[in-house]
């Protein structure tokens, strides 16, 4: 598996981005408060196995100490395979080389495999912030990146 850049426009990061809000609006049960907010300043990753991309995350810099992620997806068929978790650490990485002392972001209580992903890879809560304050769905994790990521 390959983990490289992708622009925003790049046609397999839009087609991520949309099976992603499709899928999340399944597993949301179609929720109200649920709001896509598009944001044009994310930088995108893309892991890529025999020349297709099959998951994507991106970091958008909240401030100079702090970046957040922002739609991790994998496709189904290669979920399991420890390419969210890939993912994760290459934005980490991304993070620590933009500045970022501390990675931030939001998911939805009724994603309880990305919850433990998160967790798992050293995520803490933190109170609810920025756009997801009105957002009874969502709940936020941070992490502290450690001096030479």
């Amino acid at each position: 598996m390959l983990i490289e850049s992708r622009p925003a426009t790049d046609p397999e990061i839009a087609t991520l981005v949309d099976a992603q809000q499709r899928e999340l609006r399944d597993a949301d049960g179609g929720l109200d408060g649920q709001v896509t907010v598009v944001h044009d300043d994310i930088d995108y990753l893309a892991a890529v196995v025999a020349g297709r991309a099959v998951g994507c995350g991106g970091l958008q810099a909240l401030d100079a100490d702090t970046g957040e992620l922002k739609r991790m997806y994998v496709r189904p068929a290669f979920r399991g395979q420890g390419v969210a978790r890939q993912l994760l650490v290459a934005l980490e990485e991304l993070a620590f080389r933009r500045g970022h002392r501390t990675v931030c972001l939001e998911t939805g209580t009724y994603l309880p495999a990305a919850i433990a992903l998160y967790r798992s890879a050293g995520y803490r809560p933190v109170p609810v912030y920025g756009e997801y304050v009105d957002n009874p769905y969502s709940v936020c994790f941070a992490k502290r990146l450690p001096v030479g990521v």
